[in-house]
């Protein structure tokens, strides 16, 4: 399996240079890999916003390549320090439950504690491990390096919960999973329920006070400024405005529901 990609995403945006510095870190020990970023604008230490993003992002990578995520607000704890082999890819960053979403798509086939120094760098910095053992890891890992070379083969990982959809006769209970960066409110309600439950019947979807009609299929539906829903590029149900944020016209955040009435 080909581990020539490994893909970035971090907390860190970019004014401070510590997205750069892993990067050095990497293209010193494999000149050879190819850095992709995902995303380095999760929101500070929003392990959750990580998740999704990863989620949303991998299966679009060549099989075998490896996922740096560094959201770690437990940085200089006692938490674990992970390399997880899911699928085809790898994924490598702390063990405070960001990559739950994997666990729940993939099949787990190896998670390694990484606990080998001579695959750290000489100094160990009690806030930075991204630069100092998370960055080196991946870039031994994309060489060729054996996983249980890295550290010790262990099974308890982190997971947090991911809120599912509640069902009921006519009703189908959903929240606001994740807001982007155009204000679009991303639910947890997949189309695929959507489509098993409510077909081609009867439907309003209500958020925020806020009742729709019609599920459309692009932006172009409306008229300027007006809120629809749809489903997005993730296969969830969202609520978008128009030339708009949804999330500063309709007053709601990350949690607050959405439900969907149905005959």
């Amino acid at each position: 399996m080909n581990r020539e990609v490994i893909t970035l995403i971090t907390d860190f945006g970019t004014r401070d240079g510590y997205t750069g510095i892993m990067k050095g870190v990497i293209l010193k020990i494999n000149p050879l890999v190819r850095l992709v970023d995902i995303s380095h604008e999760v929101s500070p230490h929003d392990i959750f916003e990580a998740g999704f993003i990863l989620k949303n992002s991998y299966r679009y990578f060549p099989e075998g390549s490896i996922h740096l995520v560094v959201v770690d607000p437990g940085v200089g704890s006692k938490r674990r320090a992970i390399l997880v082999e899911a699928g085809d890819h790898f994924f490598i960053g702390p063990d405070n439950g960001v990559f739950t979403f994997i666990y729940e798509s993939e099949k787990i086939k190896k998670v390694v504690e990484l606990t080998n120094k001579r695959y750290f760098l000489p100094h160990i910095s009690n806030t930075f491990h991204g630069r100092d053992i998370f960055a080196p890891a991946a870039a031994y890992l994309s060489k060729g390096t054996p996983l249980e070379d890295l550290g010790t083969i262990f099974n308890d990982v982190v997971r947090f919960d991911i809120p599912k959809p509640e069902t009921e006769r006519g009703i189908i209970k959903g929240v606001v999973l994740h807001v982007d960066r155009f204000g679009n409110l991303i639910s947890n309600i997949p189309e695929v329920l959507f489509r098993e439950l409510v077909g081609k019947g009867i439907y309003e979807i209500s958020i925020g006070g806020k009742v729709l009609g019609d599920i459309k299929g692009s932006y172009s539906e409306v008229k300027k400024e007006q809120t629809l829903a749809l489903f997005g590029s993730s296969g969830y149900l969202e609520i978008s405005v128009r030339g708009r944020d949804a999330q500063e016209k309709l007053k709601v955040n990350k949690g607050s529901e959405i439900k969907v009435l149905y005959e």
